[in-house]
C-alpha cells in the first residue's frame, strides 16, 4: 500500500496547491522546504497541521506540496483543504470528521474588484455639497 499515492487540489483566494501524499514516514515538504522554511509563520504551520493532528495520522504519512500564486495565507489555507481532500481520499471514513470541522469547505472569499469612479471597491471619493 506504500507505493499508492493520494493527490488532491486545494484553493484559497490567488493560491493553488496540489498535494501528494503517501504512507511513509511522516515528511511534509512545501516547495521543496520545510513547512516552517517556506510559511515562516507558526500559525501558518499550525493551520497546514490541523487536518492532520486531527486525524491522528502525524508522523505516518508523507506529504508532498506544490503551491503557487497569492500569499502566504492563503496558500496556508489551499494546502489545508488540499491535504483535507487527500485524506478523505485515503481513508472515507475520515470525511464526516474533516466535514464537521470545516476543513473540508472551500473558502470562497475573494478580493472584491475595483469600481471605476471610486478609489477603491467601496470607498468613494469625498462628496462636496457646495
Amino acid at each position: 500500500m506504500s507505493d499508492i499515492v493520494f493527490a488532491a487540489t486545494g484553493r484559497r483566494k490567488e493560491s493553488v496547491a496540489r498535494v501528494s501524499m503517501k504512507v511513509g514516514g511522516g515528511v511534509l515538504t512545501i516547495n521543496n522546504k520545510g513547512p516552517r522554511e517556506y510559511l515562516k509563520r507558526g500559525v501558518l504551520v499550525d493551520i497546514i497541521n490541523q487536518p492532520i493532528n486531527e486525524t491522528d495520522t502525524k508522523g505516518k504519512l508523507d506529504i508532498v506540496c506544490k503551491v503557487r500564486g497569492g500569499g502566504l495565507t492563503g496558500q496556508a489555507g489551499a494546502i489545508r483543504l488540499a491535504i483535507s481532500r487527500a485524506l478523505s481520499k485515503l481513508d472515507p471514513d475520515l470525511r464526516p470528521l474533516l466535514r464537521r470541522k470545516g476543513y473540508m469547505t472551500r473558502d470562497a472569499r475573494v478580493v472584491e474588484r475595483k469600481k471605476y469612479g471610486q478609489p477603491k471597491a467601496r470607498k468613494r471619493f469625498q462628496y462636496s455639497k457646495r
